[in-house]
């Protein structure tokens, strides 16, 4: 049976919890969102979106949390913002869309990142289920779709790792001649990455200005022109 519960009510939860964490009260996170530039979340607003109003006809309604009030309020409460609507271990199941039954937090943080495809016709232990639905006029099928647009979800942890592992042995092997293969080597699997991200038209985040000569100086990059260089390690 599917919940009835919203991504707001948990968010509002977790707002009241991360809340009284610190200590703070209603007037506290209204000054603190005031500071971040959003001074119309005011001590009524947070009380709205906690506890919520009566209406005219005497039911409790709570004032939605947009996506823009999520970054201020986990900005505010010094928590990630994605914790306030999937609180990792702290609760056991958290509503997704109004026609498929709850998950676990971490299965929809999975989704919520792009780690993982969705399964909402699947069992709720996040198993996944090939959707074969073709969107019209491209052939394309929904799975392959969302492949396709988290995509650079692996490429941009990999560029950061690869680039501290080029970066390192480059320090190494300025005292260590023997260590130039292995940054040739670190070099390399950078470039990979780079020309992995150029090919899927993605911008290639600034490196540092020896890690972006040398890839270009060994022509290790298929488009010589990235990436841009930094001039700070």
């Amino acid at each position: 049976m599917h919940s009835h519960q919203t991504v707001s009510d948990v968010v509002a939860a977790q707002i009241r919890r991360h809340r009284e964490r610190l200590g703070m009260n209603r007037n506290d996170l209204a000054a603190e969102c005031a500071r971040l530039g959003r001074p119309d979340i005011t001590y009524a607003v947070i009380v709205s979106i906690e506890t919520g109003r009566a209406d005219g006809g005497g039911k409790q309604r709570r004032r939605p949390v947009t996506v823009d009030d999520l970054l201020v309020l986990g900005l505010a409460l010094a928590t990630p913002p994605l914790l306030l609507m999937l609180p990792l271990g702290s609760e056991g199941q958290v509503p997704t869309v109004p026609a498929a039954d709850p998950r676990d937090p971490y299965t929809v943080w999975q989704w919520m990142t792009g780690e993982a495809r969705p399964t909402l016709d699947g069992p709720i232990d996040g198993r996944y289920f090939a959707d074969s639905r073709e969107f019209a006029g491209t052939g394309q099928t929904w799975a392959s779709a969302w492949g396709t647009a988290a995509y650079p979800v692996s490429l941009y942890p990999e560029l950061a790792r690869r680039r501290e592992a080029a970066r390192k042995t480059r320090l190494r092997a300025a005292l260590d001649p023997s260590a130039q293969t292995e940054y040739v080597d670190r070099l390399d699997e950078l470039a990979q990455v780079v020309n992995d991200m150029v090919r899927a038209c993605l911008t290639v985040p600034d490196l540092p200005t020896e890690l972006a000569e040398d890839l270009k100086r060994l022509e290790l990059l298929d488009a010589p022109t990235q990436p841009n260089r930094r001039d700070h390690e």
